[in-house]
């Protein structure tokens, strides 16, 4: 059984910068593509970014492309978020996701696996 476990979350201040990460277990992830998910409360799950475990390849939200770098461990099993320049809109619960499969996409529906989120709060 595939298991994700996110760490890195914390309070920072506009501006500054958090890296999270996303141990992944329990399956091959070679196939897989993973994102990070966030909510804010009271408003639904929205896509921040994905990667494809093998090629590498990206893709970002509008809202956090040009600060937010995704990129994966092979040998640690891990994928991370770089967060740079926060703001306090990106303040909300941060999900890790997983599928199979090499299609980079942002709906969470598509998302077989999650995390049990990690906290991100960007004071003003």
């Amino acid at each position: 059984q595939v298991q994700l476990v996110e760490s890195g979350g914390g309070l920072v201040q506009a501006g500054g910068s958090l890296r999270l990460s996303c141990a992944a277990s329990g399956g091959t992830f070679s196939s897989y593509t993973m994102g990070w998910f966030r909510q804010a409360p009271g408003k639904a799950r929205e896509f921040v970014s994905v990667i494809r475990w093998t090629a590498g390849s990206t893709y970002y939200a509008d809202s956090v492309k040009g600060r937010f770098t995704i990129s994966r461990d092979n040998a640690k099993n891990t994928v991370y978020l770089q967060m740079n320049s926060l703001k306090p809109e990106d303040t909300a619960v941060y999900y890790c996701a997983a599928r199979s499969g090499m299609v980079l996409t942002g709906t969470a529906s598509s998302y077989d696996y999650w995390g049990q989120g990690t906290q991100v709060t960007v004071s003003s």
